[in-house]
């Protein structure tokens, strides 16, 4: 039985200690913030309440294998699940709207066909399963096995079997999400939609690769999902299932860097002076918290910089939600090319007119009374931006396409920037950490979970593989396995 620390409460981190300390180690987790679930948090007022990080849940399969081996319980006793139907409801620029049915994919073409006219369904439909092509071969090196150490395979090769294109005279494959668009959609509303996906994680689909078409497929296949109460939930059921499996939780105990001794680590040193000794380390935080980072050896990936960040706004409003009301509703920029100079160019700022997010969920847990609603509005902006009231407005604006008489119906909101986010999760600029993509020369992958430094670990979006609740619960599902089993691990079969 060996003694580990784990530095960090996100929701990555609890995944690793709960999976640890089921294995039989004595497992502590030291978290500088007072409460535990990273960037998984909750903000209530006046009877309201909002999820501040991510409002949905993709894949909960991870977390389902997270409770089944670290307990009787399965995920479905901890926190109620709903599959989102429709999946999303797309209002595009040019007024157009598809609300699109819940990991369905005859469906799904059904209703492009009725929204966008004939052709457009088929057109989404064969993307889709050349996005499955691409899934299936890297749904193992990505997601269920620790980094390889020749990364540089998956770094050079390209997954999705995009159709050639003819372009002067010569025939070329799609390298870039962008290019699938133009080549293989041909309408700028499937382009919008296929790329929403992307901009999402912080994307721009002008570089991502064409692997990226994974991102969109995820959703198609594996549905989307709420979890009753929000996401907090989740994060507070990862949590007490941590506290039943008698892993220690010191909160207000900032880590500034990993002991070492022999060349091993040995423990954590703490921001008052004191070390906590341990014979392996688990690092849950992002690049940077540390005033000590872990060593990487010669030909690692490099951390993921320059990713971008969110503006979250809530909304409370008086009147109930109405029936038959989507649940998450994307409106789609009016001028797609500004938003993404804006976002990823030299100078970045925020676009005016952003592409925004709704959320509006049915849930009694979140609202004073039936007489009231709680909506969430989210947009990607850059990273370490300098968001404001007048941003926080720009959004609220959009939203009015696809909430009928908003202004008049709003009580108050809040808004969340890239600091706020920064202070919470100590990521430099509030920056979101995208998930772990094939191609692209390695830029989207994310460190592996085992370091140049024995006994010291990485967990959560900021590692193997990347962002994302499912990638993060993934993570620690490698980290223990590594741990439990040694170097030799790769992955669950």
């Amino acid at each position: 039985m060996a003694r580990i620390a784990v530095i960090g409460a996100g929701v990555g981190a609890m995944a690793a200690a709960a999976r640890l300390a089921v294995a039989g180690h004595r497992v502590a987790v030291y978290e500088r913030t007072e409460t535990y679930g990273g960037a998984v948090r909750r903000f209530e007022r006046d009877g309201f309440g909002f999820d501040t990080g991510p409002g949905l849940l993709p894949l909960p399969a991870v977390y389902r294998d997270l409770f089944i081996k670290t307990g009787k319980e399965p995920l479905e006793s901890c926190v109620e699940l709903v599959q989102v139907d429709p999946s999303a409801r797309h209002l595009f620029a040019d007024g157009t709207e598809a609300p699109l049915p819940n990991a369905s994919r005859a469906g799904v073409v059904a209703a492009l066909d009725e929204a966008l006219g004939a052709g457009a369904g088929g057109r989404w439909g064969d993307f889709l399963v050349r996005a499955r092509e691409a899934w299936d071969r890297t749904r193992r090196p990505l997601l269920e096995e620790p980094l390889w150490p020749n990364w540089q395979v998956l770094a050079e090769r390209e997954p999705y079997p995009s159709v050639p294109h003819k372009r002067l005279l010569r025939t070329r494959r799609a390298g870039t999400l962008a290019e699938i668009g133009a080549w293989e959609l041909r309408d700028p509303r499937l382009v919008a939609l296929l790329e929403s996906h992307a901009l999402a994680y912080g994307l721009d689909p002008r570089e991502a690769p064409a692997s990226a078409a994974v991102l969109p497929y995820l959703e198609h296949a594996f549905g989307t999902w709420y979890v009753r109460g929000g996401i907090r939930e989740l994060a507070r059921a990862v949590y007490e299932r941590c506290l039943a499996r008698r892993v220690e939780f010191h909160f207000g105990a900032e880590v500034t860097g990993v002991v070492e001794k022999d060349g091993r680590a040995a423990g954590v040193e703490l921001a008052d002076g004191t070390v906590a000794e341990a014979d392996l380390v688990v690092c849950g935080v992002a690049p940077g918290v540390l005033d000590r980072p872990a060593p990487r050896a010669e030909g690692e990936v490099v951390p993921q910089r320059g990713a971008a960040s969110r503006l979250t706004v809530l909304l409370a409003l008086r009147g109930g939600r109405p029936r038959g009301t989507a649940h998450r509703t994307v409106v789609h920029a009016e001028d797609r090319e500004a938003e993404l100079d804006a976002l990823f160019g030299v100078a970045t700022a925020m676009a005016s007119r952003p592409t925004v997010t709704v959320l509006r969920p049915d849930d009694p847990a979140l609202v004073p009374d039936t007489g009231h609603e709680a909506i969430t509005l989210t947009a990607t902006v850059p990273s370490g931006s300098d968001t404001d009231a007048r941003h926080a407005e720009d959004l609220i604006t959009v939203a009015e396409r696809a909430v009928p008489e908003l202004r008049d119906r709003l009580l108050w909101h809040e808004v969340r920037t890239p600091a706020d986010i920064a202070e919470v999760t100590g990521a430099a600029g509030g920056a979101v950490p995208a998930p772990a993509l094939a191609a692209a020369e390695g830029r989207l992958l994310h460190p592996s979970n085992s370091t140049a430094l024995p006994g010291l670990f990485m967990a959560g979006g900021w590692s193997h593989p990347g962002g994302g609740l499912p990638h993060a619960g993934m993570s620690g599902a490698l980290v223990a396995g590594l741990i439990v089993e040694g170097p030799e691990f790769r992955g669950s079969q």
